[in-house]
């Protein structure tokens, strides 16, 4: 605690407290009909600058409000009044009090009505350190996941496996509401539905308040909830057209699912549920070629057949605020989730051995390979939290997060003669258990000092996983499945992080700044079976800053920097071999260093009457960088190995901007190219690894509003070919189409979605992986169902607009 003082302490010397000009800003809300004024009336004022919310208040009986002792600055009020539209009004420059003029609100004949869009908003937003995306402006996420909306912004790319990416990179934070979840995301990004989300923001320059995880920045996803005084509920169905495509699989996939959230926040309370459950198969195929050599001898295995997945996964949540007094808040929020996937790879194996001196062929057999991976996450998680606002505005919060999962596998792996399929050549299992529990405490202080605040802090988190894996070969004369002790293993991974951190963040002018710097001491333990337990303590500093400048109308630059973490996991520690398919091993590497990351940013932002542009140059360096890599372990059998590959690098220019053409016309783009490059060594430096090369990406979407209530929009995201430590990835593109019809003045709307457009020509929805070393060579073609269709009913009952608290999880997906 004395290092927590002590910071505190030189931000107070470094930002002295000081006389501050302040302005008061008074007004009116009023019906636009008839001039009398609404009762009660929710007013927010928000910071011109970055949007930033500076406070709130509710109008009195007459529609009279106020705001005291605000900070010399430019801002914009929002008022919101049940039935009426919400209206936005800039407040003119002065000191002292500023009267607005009365604000005469339209009343909405829509009432209740929050499907139909009346007006054209702005699909990208940029701030201070982040861009926020609003989730309603991509039609082709309707009755997805989250992983369905980030797909739109020019920051994130999925590839086929479905790994996401954040410039380039695989390691991010994530907030659910700003809770952190931890390592990869992926399970809770596929199981939080489009249809609740109400922004995505993309914070690639954090400040120092925020967990230093994630070596590319933070993606934050705010769910909607019930407006003031009133009741919600909206419901989602979605339901699969027959696929175009089934390339012979054994089954059909399933398409079909529903999500629904209800909310009312009246007097003192506040309540919000939601629930959901989604069945989302894909059909497939995989092609591919190994090839190893040994001494003299040339083993090639190519294989070729069915890659589907059947995938479902259902959700629980639920938030209640107690506002006791406008001092005390009290907050608690709960997360049930389960998700299920199942990949089966039926293959043909044509393995063929070759003498290199002779050119002979000394070996070859065909057969058949059943390769089918269960995995399973089962999740329950809840937060409480306290605020209390103090005389002189400062601001304490208590923040308690608690999680249990359960993250379980099964791998079949059988191989049959070929032709006829009659004898069993080898059959295994592979069950696994990686449970997790983990808990934070934290507490945040923030005050206001001279023209801006302080903020500080501390942290604690505690985390434990376990891990039970198990290979089992199936004798063939008994029947019985007999444990290999060679590819079997139990490990304990358990970290123990104290954090404390102050920040200062202000204004002078034109001119918004933020510093901070956060310590943190983190110890990790990892014990594998039979092997010593392996300590790793850290002591390290995360230094952070954010600067944004007015430059002149419709102009504003900004600049940043942040250093980060990225943490290594379960997997990538264990040592023990995995068999994970018949041509496959993974193991990782107990003494495995955590990836440190800096990374600076500067950029520019342009609005205009119609719509608004960005551009960021970028640039990041990664110490330790963490790669899976491939070896060769016996002539028909890849070793896949995490390791660290040495220093990575990359510079980046990032664009975006969106413009409403017409009243019935928008578009939307976004892309990003960044030259990546890796230095250093695999294997104890006996590879020598140096390779680099650009990648591009671009996401665009345009939007016809064909009559008041139809719209159609057209979206593709693009992500060229990009170099890996050992390889490269080809390029993967998905364009799609959405139509949207609403009925019933607005409350219902129909979808029909267009997803993974290919058209015969266009390649869509599938990608080759390649990778290749001294002695091995390895390539293959993933091709996933393309031209899929699906048809979304939504009922609206008052629009959800503000962020609801829920409980986001503490782990990530890496071990799903």
């Amino acid at each position: 605690m004395k290092l927590f003082f002590t910071v505190a302490f030189l931000f107070c010397l470094m930002f002295p407290a000081g006389a501050q000009t302040q302005v008061v800003i008074t007004g009116k809300i009023t019906d636009r009909q008839t001039g009398q004024a609404l009762p009660y009336a929710s007013v927010a004022l928000y910071r011109s600058a970055d949007s930033v919310l500076v406070s709130g208040v509710l109008a009195d009986e007459q529609g009279l409000f106020r705001f005291e002792k605000q900070g010399i600055a430019a801002y914009y009020v929002e008022s919101q009044y049940m039935g009426y539209r919400t209206i936005r009004t800039s407040v003119p420059a002065g000191t002292g009090v500023v009267e607005l003029r009365p604000i005469a609100m339209q009343a909405d004949g829509r009432v209740l009505d929050a499907v139909e869009v009346k007006g054209n908003r702005d699909a990208v937003e940029s701030r201070i350190d982040r861009q926020v995306y609003r989730a309603g402006a991509f039609l082709g996420s309707q009755g997805g996941t989250a992983v369905d909306v980030l797909k739109n912004t020019p920051s994130v790319t999925v590839n086929s496996e479905g790994d996401i990416t954040l410039r380039g990179s695989t390691g991010f934070l994530v907030l659910v509401n700003g809770k952190p979840v931890l390592t990869d995301p992926a399970i809770v990004l596929n199981q939080i539905p489009a249809n609740s989300i109400e922004t995505v923001e993309i914070i690639t320059s954090p400040s120092a308040r925020y967990d230093p995880d994630g070596k590319s920045g933070i993606i934050n996803i705010t769910t909607k909830t019930v407006g003031e005084n009133s009741r919600s509920l909206i419901v989602n169905v979605q339901a699969g057209l027959p696929s175009v495509h089934t390339y012979h699989n054994l089954k059909n996939p399933q398409r079909f699912g529903a999500d629904a959230s209800w909310g009312v926040k009246t007097g003192k309370w506040e309540v919000n549920l939601s629930g959901n459950y989604l069945r989302n198969d894909i059909a497939g195929r995989r092609t591919g070629d190994v090839n190893t050599t040994i001494g003299d001898v040339f083993t090639s295995f190519p294989s070729d057949g069915e890659r589907s997945f059947k995938r479902y996964n259902y959700t629980a949540r639920a938030a209640v605020n107690f506002t006791a007094d406008p001092s005390n808040v009290i907050s608690a929020g709960f997360y049930k989730g389960y998700r299920f996937q199942s990949r089966r790879a039926d293959l043909i194996y044509n393995n063929t051995k070759t003498d290199l001196e002779t050119g002979q062929n000394v070996g070859r057999i065909t057969y058949f390979n059943s390769n089918i991976a269960e995995k399973t996450a089962d999740v329950l998680s809840g937060n409480l939290d306290y605020l209390h606002r103090f005389a002189d505005k400062s601001e304490l919060t208590l923040s308690g997060l608690a999680e249990s999962a359960e993250l379980d596998g099964l791998t079949t792996n059988i191989n049959l003669s070929e032709p006829g399929r009659t004898r069993t050549l080898q059959s295994t299992r592979n069950p696994g258990e990686n449970p997790l529990n983990a808990f934070r405490l934290q507490a945040d202080y923030v005050a206001p000092i001279g023209k801006g605040k302080l903020e500080t802090g501390y942290q604690y988190r505690n985390q434990v996983q376990k891990g039970v894996f198990q290979y089992l070969d199936q004798n063939l004369e008994t029947g019985e499945f007999v444990l290999v002790p060679q590819f079997s293993s139990r490990t304990r991974l358990e970290n123990h992080i104290h954090s404390v951190y102050g920040q200062y963040s202000g204004e002078s002018g034109k001119l918004d700044y933020s510093a901070g710097l956060r310590y943190e001491y983190a110890l990790r333990q990892f014990a594998a079976m039979g092997t010593d337990t392996r300590n790793l303590a850290l002591s390290n500093f995360f230094p952070s800053a954010q600067l944004h400048y007015q430059i002149s109308k419709g102009w504003r630059g900004k600049a940043g920097y942040t250093r980060r973490v990225q943490r290594t996991t379960n997997n990538e520690l264990n040592p023990f071999p995995e068999r994970e398919h018949s041509e496959t091993l993974e193991s990782g590497d107990p003494d495995i260093l955590p990836e440190f990351i800096g990374q600076a940013e500067v950029g520019v932002v342009k609005e205009f009457e119609k719509g608004s542009a960005f551009a960021t140059l970028y640039n990041q360096r990664i110490k330790n960088v963490v790669n899976r890599v491939n070896s060769v372990y016996n002539d028909t059998i890849v070793n896949r190995i995490y390791t660290n590959a040495g220093l990575a690098t990359s510079w980046g220019l990032e664009i975006g901007g969106n413009a409403n053409l017409t009243k019935w016309w928008q578009l939307y783009a976004g892309a990003n190219v960044y030259r990546y490059a890796i230095e250093g060594g695999l294997f104890r430096n006996t590879v020598v690894v140096n390779t680099s090369g650009v990648v591009y990406s671009f996401n665009a979407n345009t939007t016809f509003k064909i009559a008041p209530a139809l719209q159609m929009q057209w979206a593709i995201a693009y992500l060229s070919k990009r170099v890996t430590a050992q390889g490269e990835d080809s390029r993967f593109v998905n364009p799609s189409l959405a139509v949207k019809k609403t009925f019933l003045k607005g409350k219902l709307a129909a979808t029909l979605q267009w997803q993974n457009m290919d058209l015969g020509f266009i390649g869509s929805n599938r990608q080759r992986i390649s990778t290749w070393g001294r002695d091995f060579y390895t390539t293959t073609n993933y091709i996933q169902e393309p031209d899929v269709f699906l048809i979304n009913l939504s009922y609206n009952l008052n629009q959800l607009t503000k962020k609801a608290k829920l409980p986001a999880s503490e782990f990530g997906e890496r071990e799903f």
